[in-house]
């Protein structure tokens, strides 16, 4: 029996084999995702309850500090696929961002007022950014079959990003608590000198020899000529907004709902690592099992249902938790969908975007898509999620209902009009 009709007998079952196997098959690219996605975590998680609790920030302060990096996305692709695309090979580049970055961010950990802080931020953020980008644009490139493997590769990052935060946790038991720094950059500020150091060791990533533009960002800029990338690109901003309602409302709201069935507010976020659970079951076992044999269109159909259904739960969560406390359970178990709402949306949207990418402009493309899932995209979601909250509390109770409503209205008029207007050419979607 040769190797394809094995893969077609053994079914699930031998996908889900081949998807553990590549995992540890292309080690580099593996310790590349983790490290990467635990610089992130390590600051990102606990930041606002270290500069609010600890040092006093306002909440006007904290958004602030929250928007710096959505700021630098919109200019990802003007530095980063710029770099990787024409001047270096990526692995160069993602080197040269994370060493210096790295840096920044120890320095940053010794900075206790907002003023310096945000320009230190707004710097590091602008070399954070593009390597987001990079690292998506080096596994794609040196991957064989990027459907199917690019899942269980990426998958690394939302370890490194749990690992990250175990390892905040037995710093501070091991260090004790230590007002002189802020910890959480000066760790992640260590993880980027390595992940600095370990790029030189990574597969060579060249740069195109032959470029039809020596500006490769407006090249990537001509995939709007596409209409279903266009399409694809609008609904993906409009979709990342309301990621930021998932991240901005989902712990307070299951703070207040929680207490109908036992869950302290301090317990939330361990009750929320379910969504982290099933991002990594379906990014690892189901991705490159469903994305060869669906395809683009459907898988990220699937993605994109998963939104509405989610905040559907959580608002008719709201008025009947105290009468109906299983609802509360219904909305914890719903954060399993994170699996399906980032990974075959998100994360297809990056495979997606390879796909119809020239050669010579791939950094620059996923650099392009970053903009609307990490930059403009995240930075209005941000902003509206909490004036959203803000315009719907009143005497310190929020109508979770109504709030909820919002984006479960904007993510299912996505569900519709995605499938009616995103029609791409069969070609496209050619495996690659």
């Amino acid at each position: 029996m040769s190797n394809e009709q094995a893969k077609q007998s053994g079914g699930l079952g031998a996908e889900l084999f081949s998807s553990l196997r590549l995992a540890f098959s292309q080690p580099r690219l593996s310790v590349m995702m983790f490290l990467q996605y635990a610089i992130w975590g390590a600051w990102a998680v606990d930041l606002s309850r270290v500069l609010g609790t600890e040092l006093g920030f306002s909440g006007s302060a904290l958004g602030l500090v929250y928007s710096m990096l959505p700021l630098a996305n919109l200019l990802a692709p003007f530095t980063a696929g710029q770099v990787a695309d024409r001047w270096m090979p990526a692995q160069v580049a993602l080197a040269v961002f994370q060493l210096l970055g790295g840096g920044l961010l120890i320095v940053m950990g010794y900075q206790h007022a907002l003023g310096p802080m945000l320009i230190l931020l707004l710097l590091y953020s602008l070399l954070f950014a593009p390597t987001l980008a990079l690292t998506n644009s080096i596994a794609l490139q040196n991957l064989k079959d990027p459907q199917r493997d690019f899942g269980p590769i990426r998958v690394w990052g939302t370890l490194g990003w749990i690992a990250a935060n175990l390892a905040l946790t037995g710093w501070r038991k091991l260090l004790g608590p230590d007002t002189a720094f802020i910890d959480v950059f000066v760790l992640a500020g260590v993880i980027s000198i390595l992940l600095g150091v370990f790029a030189f060791a990574l597969p060579r990533t060249p740069p195109a020899k032959e470029a039809r533009d020596p500006l490769a960002f407006r090249e990537a800029i001509v995939l709007f000529r596409n209409k279903s990338y266009l399409v694809f690109f609008i609904i993906a901003f409009i979709v990342a907004t309301e990621l930021q309602m998932y991240y901005v409302l989902t712990a307070p709201f299951l703070g207040v709902v929680g207490s109908a069935v036992g869950i302290a507010g301090a317990n939330v976020p361990a009750w929320m690592t379910i969504a982290q659970v099933a991002e990594i079951f379906v990014m690892t076992f189901m991705l490159p099992y469903v994305l060869p044999r669906w395809g683009v269109r459907k898988t990220l159909m699937v993605g994109i249902i998963a939104w509405p259904v989610r905040y559907f739960v959580f608002a008719l969560t709201w008025p009947l938790y105290q009468t109906m406390p299983w609802m509360v359970w219904l909305a914890i178990a719903s954060l399993a969908l994170h699996g399906f709402c980032y990974v075959f949306f998100f994360v297809v949207a990056f495979i997606y975007t390879d796909m119809v990418a020239p050669s010579d402009i791939r950094s620059s493309a996923q650099a392009l898509i970053n903009v609307a899932v990490l930059g403009l995209g995240s930075l209005i979601g941000a902003l509206f999620a909490g004036q959203l909250q803000e315009m719907f509390t009143a005497n310190a109770v929020t109508n979770w209902f109504v709030v909820f409503m919002v984006p479960a209205v904007i993510t299912l008029l996505c569900a519709i009009a995605f499938p009616v207007f995103f029609r791409p050419r069969k070609e496209e979607l050619t495996v690659l």
